[in-house]
């Protein structure tokens, strides 16, 4: 079978019902990619993990043992919302300075045509954290469609991946899920309504994040996290994304349950992210 022809097929398919920003984007996705899709068995997967180095656990590093926030720093240089945020020839700059912040794991934009990142800019990361301590654990921040980004994503040295749940029915989110287990990887399912929120946890979501920016418009509203993140089943790792700027902004996110926030743009402007993160705790 021409898996490459398959995906343009349903690329065309997407196009012609295009209604939004993020209908775009993975649409574009599947175009980008389509060269790259093969069949990928969970026993690949699965022996890829045993035969690679550990990585540290995504999950375990939101769990802080103090009650504070733990803050999931974000590596962006550009998005559809803000456009450029900043220059940034070597992500390995930006991460030094996480590190240095103390930054309880890493968000790392690997989407090149929209936010300017590429999947060296995770290799570089995870290179750096296994290098030159702490181990910071890295979540590959990309819009996934098919097992084939999971595969990049572990051998590139990620501790875990994203599904966006609006992007993708239950049949695709299933194939995700279990090429990441297989993998080895955390997933952080990402939603932005309560029907997103039923369909995560019907997929025994552990850790899901409430993206405040609705991503058809790119609007932000923090009263998301309020309204959802007090549904969520006891023992799932809540994070609140987007529109985290200030320490009132996190400490309205800790109040309604989140054990983390994911901030991007406000530490990627930050003259002292160090200062930021603790602000945020």
């Amino acid at each position: 079978m021409n898996y490459g022809l398959v995906y343009r097929k349903m690329l065309c398919f997407v196009l012609s019902s295009m209604a939004d920003k993020l209908t775009e984007i993975m649409a574009w996705k599947r175009q980008e990619i389509a060269d790259l899709v093969r069949p990928i068995d969970l026993t690949e997967l699965a022996e890829l993990h045993r035969t690679l180095p550990p990585v540290p656990s995504f999950a375990d590093a939101l769990k802080r043992a103090d009650g504070t926030l733990a803050v999931i720093a974000e590596i962006k240089r550009r998005s559809p919302s803000a456009g450029e945020i900043a220059t940034l020839p070597d992500a390995s700059t930006q991460a030094r300075r996480y590190q240095a912040a103390a930054a309880d794991a890493m968000s790392i934009l690997t989407d090149l045509k929209y936010f300017g990142g590429t999947l060296d800019d995770l290799r570089t990361v995870t290179r750096l954290v296994k290098e030159q301590p702490p181990t910071t654990p890295c979540l590959r921040k990309d819009f996934m469609v098919h097992p084939i980004q999971v595969k990049e994503a572990r051998e590139a040295g990620a501790s875990a991946i994203l599904i966006i749940v609006r992007a993708l029915d239950d049949a695709a989110i299933r194939v995700l899920q279990e090429a990441a287990t297989a993998a080895g990887l955390d997933t952080l399912y990402e939603i932005h309504s309560e029907p997103e929120l039923v369909r995560a946890v019907d997929h025994g979501a552990k850790i899901i994040g409430v993206n405040n920016r609705d991503l058809a418009v790119f609007r932000t509203d923090l009263g998301l996290s309020e309204t959802l993140i007090p549904q969520f089943p006891a023992g799932v790792i809540a994070i609140s994304e987007s529109g985290i700027h200030t320490a009132q902004d996190a400490q309205r996110a800790k109040a309604c349950g989140a054990h983390a926030v994911l901030v991007g743009e406000s530490l990627m402007k930050a003259t002292d992210p160090a200062a930021l993160v603790t602000s945020f705790r």
